[in-house]
């Protein structure tokens, strides 16, 4: 009995640039703030930049996913009672189907509490607004490599890459060639089994 093959889904959704979104309610302004990022430390960095700039905000509520997979994730209250703010900012995230984002949501208390309903409807609709405003993209998830072979396997290794349809960067061509390549994780299995015998194949970095 032949095993059920693994099917990688590689391809996810996430957004190209910041964007921004407003919800006010009883003089309480909510400035919903969109990032594209890729790792902890760029939401750390971006979440300590913007107390220092709305630094006069009663809170500064956030959430992120990171990943092809979406498996790093955090939702943070700062302050407003537990599940009223981040989990509603992670749910938007959620229902657009993004990963690899982080929305921080600012908000300038007006003086009226409003109470868990009103605040999970605050911060849920400052998300919205600014991911409605967001650009959408499609990205792949791979493994950059750098790849090392002998001048008389060239021939070998640039049919791979064009039948492959993968891209060749940085290349050097002596006694011994090198190039970088980047390769999709669906297909990377693939391009091992081509190549693990021909190359010397290097991870540059990968996602």
């Amino acid at each position: 009995m032949t095993p059920k093959e693994t099917i990688i889904l590689d391809a996810y959704k996430s957004i190209s640039a910041r964007s921004e979104g407003l919800f006010k309610d009883n003089g309480s302004r909510f400035i919903a703030l969109a990032y594209p990022v890729e790792t902890v430390s760029e939401v750390k960095e971006i979440v300590d930049g913007l107390k220092k700039e709305y630094h006069d905000a009663r809170h500064h509520c956030y959430a992120y996913r990171l990943g092809y997979d979406g498996k790093i994730f955090r939702a943070n209250d700062d302050g407003e009672p537990s599940g009223s703010a981040g989990r509603p900012i992670l749910g938007q995230i959620d229902s657009v189907g993004l990963s690899d984002i982080l929305v921080v949501v600012v908000r300038y208390f007006g003086g009226i509490k409003l109470g868990i309903p009103g605040l999970i409807r605050a911060y849920k609709t400052s998300t919205s607004d600014a991911l409605d405003k967001a650009e959408i993209i499609e990205k792949i998830a791979g493994t950059n490599y750098s790849l090392e072979f002998g001048y008389m396997d060239m021939n070998t290794v640039m049919k791979v890459l064009k039948d492959m349809g993968l891209p060749q960067k940085g290349q050097s061509f002596g006694e011994v060639c090198s190039l970088q390549t980047r390769v999709r994780l669906s297909a990377d299995d693939d391009f091992h089994d081509r190549l693990g015998k021909v190359c010397k194949i290097n991870v540059l970095n990968s996602e």
